[in-house]
């Protein structure tokens, strides 16, 4: 068979381009690239009810053995009849009150949902809150409470790139498997297909297969540091480029999901490109750091407070170079190196209603620029 991005799930359902959650993507068989394939078989008073940090390293042996009772399995169907169209994911008791994390791509289109725990009782469950933006949901089950282990929250801030890590899920629907790797980057921005890009996604290279979505990523103290949600592959199984969503994502969208359902996101409303060395060069920049506003949304947060787009390109070697759009420099203080840096505090950071304070060049000259943030619209 022709290996191109055709990729088939079996019985735990199709693996999807992540750019598209939905669509089974093709590539031509003469222009084979890497996509990023979602990996599915498809506060309380406190976020995630936050049990006390282990103060020493566990062995993957203690991880273990202190994880697998909070990691569940989570079975999809996708039809009325039950017949073909379903999936298998992982997920993680979030609290006692019997709710779940895993991923919205895991549950997306459900009609019914069902979660089995370690020691192999199933329950029915239902959606309690999506979010397609970060591909987290909240799913609920009215479980014994003995069942109910809720896995330690950490700080997805505090990790190193290098720092040894393990994920724990269903890969191929072989319940309570256990992989390990490192932490091999930070704050990568993941497409989504929301239109929106995932960003501060963590990068590992703990095998993560299908079915291991929503499934916990682990420290060495046994804290979920993150939500396994998608591979980077041409075949659909895993090539050592593994991505999961940062705890200090989980810890701000899903007590939110179980209060509200739903999770509103703060938006700016431009668009542009991250300022390189040839651009720098044309625009007469010292260095090659900003984001380049193109264009502007009408009514927007960026639009309301003056921010003024590109309005003409210039002709370099055969190249279009945008010219005359703001430079952002800075958020908050915070240097914009390129565009992930913008999303990142957004999404750490921000809210729908805060004010963001944007540092701009135009006209050769620096100013401040506060913009007050809305809604993202769908």
């Amino acid at each position: 068979m022709d290996k191109s991005g055709v990729f088939v799930g079996g019985a735990i359902g199709a693996v999807i381009v992540i750019v598209a959650f939905s669509i089974l993507f093709v590539s031509s068989p003469e222009s084979i690239k890497p996509e990023i394939v979602v990996s599915n078989g498809h506060t309380s008073s406190t976020v995630g009810e936050i049990t006390p940090l282990y103060s020493k390293s566990l062995s993957l042996i203690e991880i273990f053995e202190k994880s697998e009772s909070g990691v569940v399995r989570v079975n999809v169907q996708r039809s009325e009849t039950g017949n073909g169209d379903g999936g298998i994911g992982s997920g993680f008791v979030f609290d006692k009150k019997g709710h779940i994390a895993t991923n919205a791509h895991v549950v997306d289109d459900a009609k019914k949902i069902v979660v089995t725990f370690l020691d192999g009782r199933s329950y029915n469950a239902e959606i309690i809150g999506t979010d397609e933006y970060t591909d987290i949901a909240v799913i609920k089950v009215n479980a014994d409470l003995k069942l109910l282990h809720p896995l330690p929250l950490g700080d997805s801030s505090n990790l190193k790139v290098g720092e040894p890590i393990a994920a724990i899920g269903n890969p191929f629907g072989l319940s309570g498997s256990m992989t390990s790797g490192i932490v091999s980057q930070l704050g990568r921005l993941l497409p989504s297909g929301s239109g929106y890009s995932i960003p501060d996604v963590i990068q590992t290279d703990a095998a993560i297969n299908p079915g291991n979505s929503g499934g916990p990523l682990l420290n060495m103290r046994g804290e979920v540091v993150g939500m396994n949600t998608a591979i980077q592959s041409t075949t659909g199984e895993f090539t050592g480029v593994g991505f999961a969503i940062p705890s200090k994502t989980i810890v701000k969208i899903v007590p939110t999901l179980i209060e509200k359902g739903e999770y509103k996101h703060p938006w700016i409303g431009i668009s542009g490109r991250d300022i390189d060395p040839d651009l720098a060069k044309i625009l007469g920049l010292k260095d090659a750091v900003g984001f380049l506003i193109i264009t502007v949304v009408e009514n927007s947060p960026a639009s309301k407070a003056g921010l003024i787009g590109s309005e003409k390109t210039i002709q370099v070697q055969g190249v279009n170079y945008p010219m005359g759009g703001d430079i952002i420099l800075s958020v908050d203080e915070i240097e914009v190196r390129k565009i992930d840096d913008i999303l990142v505090h957004l999404q750490r950071a921000k809210s729908v209603g805060d004010e963001m304070v944007l540092e701009i060049l135009r006209d050769n000259r620096t100013t401040n620029i506060t913009i007050i943030l809305q809604e993202r619209p769908n």
